[in-house]
């Protein structure tokens, strides 16, 4: 199952990140996630941990490689199928 970005978004107030910066970053990295700050309802930015951060580029980074868009279009456009119990086996997991 996909893990969707805007599952991994936590909202908290200008008053509560500037009172509490260190522990608003701790508690976001032990979650995985990022913190979109706002004031008076409106979003003035996102804080993100370094740990959500690094994987981001990661991320990023490797959507920007053509290399790995090609295999995963090639990836697409073929036709065999594995199930999970399949690819387990395939990688000794089973």
């Amino acid at each position: 199952m996909q893990r969707q970005l805007i599952n991994d978004e936590e909202f908290t107030s200008v008053q509560k990140a500037q009172a509490g910066l260190t522990k608003i970053f701790k508690t976001a990295e032990k979650k995985g996630k990022f913190i979109r700050v706002m004031r008076n309802n409106k979003p003035l930015g996102v804080l993100v941990p370094d740990n959500v951060w690094e994987s981001f580029l990661e991320d990023l980074e490797a959507l920007s490689s053509e290399n790995y868009l090609k295999r995963i279009a090639k990836s697409r456009a073929d036709k065999v199928r594995y199930s999970s119990v399949q690819v387990k086996k395939m990688l000794g997991l089973v």
